[in-house]
């Protein structure tokens, strides 16, 4: 069985589904919209693309993630010859090319959305395009809850596949004559196995197809919050336009600095991982050894998860206060630097985000493949393909997911931060609002400091 095939018809089935609901309710509720009885159709279609887009992009997402990828394959055949090198090598390939082609399907939906608002909807309001992106946004939020069902299998398949490995159950003596006796089942835990790994690749797959998505939805919903910003800084797009421009150098900066908060949050976040992994396994090989017991002790495994636990919450502190005084920073130092600032965080999250998400699921499933297809768990090709999926994990466990609630808390939070920036301008001038930039700006950077120094591995603690 393809266990990837009824996810995927789900996917398809909702789509359409929706995109048909869409077009006839917009018949019933707005037959008429401003004396054009065509706007029913054309705000119907803008909605689609981005119904559209929650269909479209998981297929991308599988050419370079499935078990069934020529991606996913390469990694294999990379590691098969140059071990661990080569693999993550192949992973970064396959990151890399899926940021292309998803990038370029939602700007083709975009475009159509585009292209659609300027058949009449500028009669009807302000920055027409703009509307249709928030249109696309809504179509993709309409895609929610079978993006979060396709998504939340993943880690019930993964979880059921660790449950069955920690029960150990093949190790229970006569086992095998209980069940039959209790249950009249005959067993074949081989065939459990593999139908549990295979199930677990098609889990990673559909985890890696909701990640671009949700992004996704957070990016165009983005531009359409950026857009409420911009509406208020230049009074209904009557005053200062011109400083949304490349011309205008804060503007310009600000779009350089988003770039920059993205990559360090990258790092920052994966050095809580790298750290609290380090002191995990440093603690594990101090005080577990399975070779003289078939399993650590219940206080022992309460210790790992207290190391885990600990360094998560040193590192999402870290960031949480680095990321909020930051934004009150940029806010403070000039409106237009600060719009600058939400586009590129945005633009660069966005393809972080799906680089990061679909290298570590391209990781994961050569994984799957070498234990479930090649039947060579415990060989170095599988060791090989462990050290891929545990650089992986960090990438779409960790980094990854988690710039969709920086870009949301950024814009939403932004749109607050710099109103109250203008108003402290207008009130008190502009010396006291840099003064205040330059103070949030030192907070996060101590924590930015801190988000590495203050987590690197040292030799003791």
């Amino acid at each position: 069985m393809n266990f990837e095939s009824p996810l995927t018809s789900l996917v398809w089935i909702t789509s359409i589904v929706s995109i048909i609901i869409t077009y006839l309710v917009s018949s019933v509720i707005i037959p008429q919209l401003g004396d054009d009885p065509t706007q029913w159709w054309k705000l119907a279609t803008i909605i689609s693309c981005g119904t559209l887009a929650g269909a479209v992009i998981p297929e991308l997402v599988k050419v370079f993630t499935s078990t069934e990828s020529r991606h996913v394959r390469e990694v294999v055949t990379s590691a098969e010859e140059g071990g661990a090198s080569l693999g993550i090598l192949s992973g970064f390939v396959a990151g890399n090319f899926s940021g292309y082609y998803l990038g370029l399907a939602m700007v083709a939906l975009m475009s159509i959305g585009y292209l659609v608002s300027l058949q009449g909807l500028g009669a009807q309001m302000l920055a027409a395009p703009v509307f249709a992106f928030g249109l696309v946004a809504f179509g993709f939020l309409g895609m929610g809850p079978v993006t979060i069902a396709v998504d939340s299998y993943g880690p019930v398949t993964d979880n059921a596949q660790s449950v069955y490995e920690l029960s150990q159950i093949e190790a229970i003596p006569n086992i095998k004559q209980e069940l039959k006796k209790d249950y009249n089942m005959d067993v074949n835990f081989e065939r459990a196995k593999d139908l549990l790994e295979a199930n677990d690749g098609a889990g990673n797959t559909f985890k890696a197809t909701a990640k671009p998505v949700l992004i996704g939805t957070a990016v165009v919903g983005a531009t359409t919050m950026i857009f409420s910003i911009i509406m208020a800084l230049t009074n209904g797009i009557t005053e200062n336009v011109d400083k949304l421009s490349l011309l205008h150098a804060p503007f310009f900066l600000g779009l350089v600095t988003g770039g920059a908060m993205i990559y360090w949050f990258t790092g920052a976040s994966t050095q809580a991982v790298t750290t609290g992994a380090y002191r995990a396994v440093e603690f594990i090989k101090a005080n577990i050894n399975l070779e003289s017991a078939e399993r650590a002790s219940v206080a022992d495994s309460k210790k790992v998860v207290e190391i885990c636990t600990k360094y998560a919450q040193k590192g999402m502190l870290n960031i949480f206060i680095a990321v909020f005084f930051a934004t009150l920073a940029f806010a403070f130092v000039e409106p237009f630097f600060f719009i600058g600032y939400l586009i590129s965080i945005a633009i660069f999250g966005l393809y972080q985000a799906i680089f990061m998400a679909d290298a570590g699921a391209a990781w994961d499933n050569a994984k799957k493949i070498v234990e479930v297809e090649l039947k060579q768990k415990g060989t170095p090709l599988h060791d090989a393909t462990v050290v891929g999926d545990t650089v992986g994990d960090p990438f779409k466990d960790t980094s990854s997911v988690a710039l969709n609630p920086v870009i949301k808390f950024t814009t939403l939070f932004g749109l607050l931060a710099v109103e109250l920036a203008v108003k402290l301008t207008l009130e008190t001038g502009g010396n006291l609002t840099h003064v205040l930039a330059a103070v949030f700006f030192l907070i996060s950077y101590t924590f930015v400091y801190r988000s590495f120094y203050g987590m690197r591995i040292k030799s003791a603690e």
